[in-house]
């Protein structure tokens, strides 16, 4: 009898244990699954918003390039007016004759004045090469479109990476209701190593879903005490 008693004591997972267990890990894998779609669903809005960012970074951008692009084209044909003028002018000179050089100064003036940007007016000078030959100045006029579209293009990448994010919860949801299917037909099989196999293998399962949805990022910006504050 002491040895049969003693043989009972040493069992660590007996039917009523692995009832008890089924039921507390049934509990844990249907929160994980509400957590998981949760955070899902996060993700999914994240990735709408950024989207939106992204577009509306793109129209601005666009627009931007198109209002430098003009500028820039009329920035061009300004200069070189000037530039010929400035060759008639110092013609003008050259021959003597003083008045015609300052008629022409005074259209080069009223020409700065009244067609070109306050960049190219910095950047002119009546004995300094074109400022178009430099590639820096050229591609002021588009610094500020530049900027926009790579905003646009960066947001737009986090956008993708929200929504490959939001897949990879759905994956770990389908996991966990795999879990769950598992662990919620243990009780059929009658045959007790049966039910303690398919209980293990559904924990297996379960702890494998577990470490995968960790090496997941959470929604930028996530904090848990968000949700609580009412203010």
């Amino acid at each position: 009898m002491k040895k049969e008693k003693s043989k009972e004591k040493k069992v660590f997972l007996n039917e009523k244990k692995l009832e008890v267990l089924v039921a507390i890990f049934l509990g844990i894998t249907t929160l994980l699954v509400a957590w998981a779609g949760w955070i899902g669903s996060l993700h999914g809005g994240i990735q709408a918003i950024n989207f939106t960012k992204s577009n509306n970074l793109a129209a601005e951008g666009n627009a931007e390039y198109n209002v430098a692009a003009q500028i820039y084209l009329s920035d061009l044909f300004a200069w070189n007016t000037i530039f010929n003028l400035q060759l008639d002018k110092e013609t003008a000179i050259e021959k003597g004759n003083e008045e015609e050089a300052k008629v022409i100064e005074i259209k080069i003036q009223k020409i700065m004045n009244d067609n070109c940007s306050p960049k190219l007016i910095e950047a002119i000078s009546e004995k300094a090469n074109s400022p178009f030959e430099n590639e820096d100045f050229v591609n002021s006029y588009f610094k500020r479109a530049k900027e926009l579209l790579d905003e646009s293009q960066k947001i737009l990448e986090e956008g993708k990476q929200d929504n490959l994010r939001g897949d990879s919860y759905k994956l770990v949801t389908v996991i966990y209701s795999l879990v769950l299917f598992l662990l919620g037909i243990v009780g059929i099989f009658k045959d007790f190593q049966n039910r303690k196999v398919l209980f293990i293998f559904s924990i297996c399962i379960l702890f494998f879903g577990i470490i995968y949805m960790l090496t997941i990022p959470m929604p930028t910006g996530f904090k848990i005490t968000n949700f609580f504050n009412f203010n």
